[in-house]
């Protein structure tokens, strides 16, 4: 079990010279958002998806398309952090306002993190309902911005945040200093303690490069409950979600090709179909087909059986073929992870599916993509990561820089 807050240590800040406007894109989405609260049944992940809300009047719960904090009032904030300084010269703010618990707030502010302590940015703080909020800047180079909301008679709560900037591609191996070392250590430790580190060819890494920057998955539900299609969307968004939260660490870094991963649930394997109630045809159901006395998507549709990237006997094509799956099973304590796949609790997974970090599920993921646990010995410096099992609960700076290590020493494979 893991434990701990995201705390990416940040290049100190300078103000700097405003960009022209056309040189400026919406940066957020590349960011990691955090709260200094989230009402249970709200997402601080529909703060930065880069859309556009109809109106500020979303009526709740509407879980995943809205970050409130109801019922708590005083001051509240969202934080978008990154793995690498930005330069900002503008942020655009779009309010929840439901009519109800959630109102504007009486007043609101940005501030940018200078590498010791948050800094107020001046500017002229609207308070528009159904429209964007602008707020125009001197460029500051950050890794954290962070929208500050005062509450009025109500909780306060967004429904998007933009952070304009130059969209810059991070050049070569770049960790913080404080991290060489123990980062050193690690790879030092995977390469000795494992001899086909280099050979192996279906690390996460493999299967979202053989695609072109997408994962297909499918659902392997070991479990007598049933799972209504409300149910079904709910797991396929928490597992999108988790799996983002490592992908977007690579965007603009060191040659990674992706700006999103997108991730697609193509089947579902099950004993008994009636324990699925819904009709459409969204995914493939695979009935009956036991492996390891638990229900499989077919094997000739699954990467792990099909390595060569070829499936040729797949029902439906290569398109339906899948790449992980996500195995959930009654009673299972704990998680296990690899290339093929994931595997958690049902029970947990159901009841965390509107948690922001599923830490278990975030762990296994990190497996899957070649990370190490840490059972018996600590990189120097390090205390609290989420690859060491039980010591945190969401991806930290230093998983963040071990992720990108793997890439840096994989994507020579892969022609970078």
């Amino acid at each position: 079990m893991r434990r701990i807050a995201v705390l990416l240590v940040l290049m100190a800040a300078t103000v700097l010279i405003p960009l022209p406007a056309e040189a400026a894109v919406n940066l957020a989405p590349s960011a990691t958002p955090t709260a200094s609260y989230t009402s249970p049944w709200e997402a601080v992940t529909a703060i930065n998806t880069g859309g556009d809300p109809a109106n500020s009047n979303i009526p709740g719960p509407n879980q995943g398309t809205r970050w409130g904090t109801w019922p708590n009032t005083g001051e509240q904030w969202v934080q978008l952090t990154w793995g690498s300084a930005q330069r900002l010269t503008s942020a655009q703010v779009y309010f929840l306002d439901d009519g109800g618990g959630v109102r504007l707030p009486a007043s609101w502010k940005l501030q940018w993190w200078n590498g010791g302590a948050y800094t107020d940015i001046p500017g002229t703080y609207a308070r528009a309902l159904n429209a964007y909020n602008t707020v125009t800047f001197s460029e500051v180079s950050t890794t954290r911005l962070r929208v500050v909301l005062q509450s009025g008679p109500a909780s306060v709560g967004l429904l998007e945040v933009k952070a304009y900037g130059e969209a810059t591609q991070t050049p070569g191996w770049n960790p913080p200093g404080h991290l060489v070392t123990p980062l050193n250590e690690v790879w030092q430790h995977q390469e000795s303690t494992y001899p086909n580190l280099y050979g192996f060819r279906n690390y996460g890494w493999d299967q979202v490069m053989a695609n072109g920057g997408s994962i297909n998955y499918c659902v392997r539900w070991d479990s007598a409950a049933t799972v209504t299609a409300a149910q079904r969307d709910q797991i396929h968004t928490a597992l999108a979600r988790s799996f983002k939260k490592w992908t977007d660490l690579m965007t603009g870094h060191n040659a990674w090709p992706y700006q999103s991963v997108p991730v697609k649930v193509v089947g579902w394997a099950v004993r008994d179909r009636a324990q699925l109630q819904w009709s459409d045809t969204s995914v493939d159901i695979y009935v009956g087909n036991i492996r390891e006395n638990a229900p499989q998507c077919a094997e000739p549709c699954g990467r792990f059986f099909n390595q060569n990237g070829s499936y040729p006997n797949c029902p439906g094509g290569a398109s339906h073929h899948y790449d992980m799956s996500l195995w959930l099973t009654s009673g299972f304590g704990g998680g296990a992870g690899g290339d093929w796949g994931q595997r958690v609790g049902s029970e947990y997974y159901l009841s965390n599916l509107g948690t922001d970090n599923i830490h278990i599920l975030l762990h296994e993921i990190g497996h899957s993509f070649g990370l190490d646990d840490f059972y018996d010995w600590t990189p120097s410096g390090q205390c609290c990561f989420l690859m060491k099992a039980g010591s945190a609960s969401s991806i930290t700076e230093f998983d963040a820089w071990m992720f990108r290590d793997w890439w840096r020493h994989l994507k020579s494979r892969y022609g970078l």
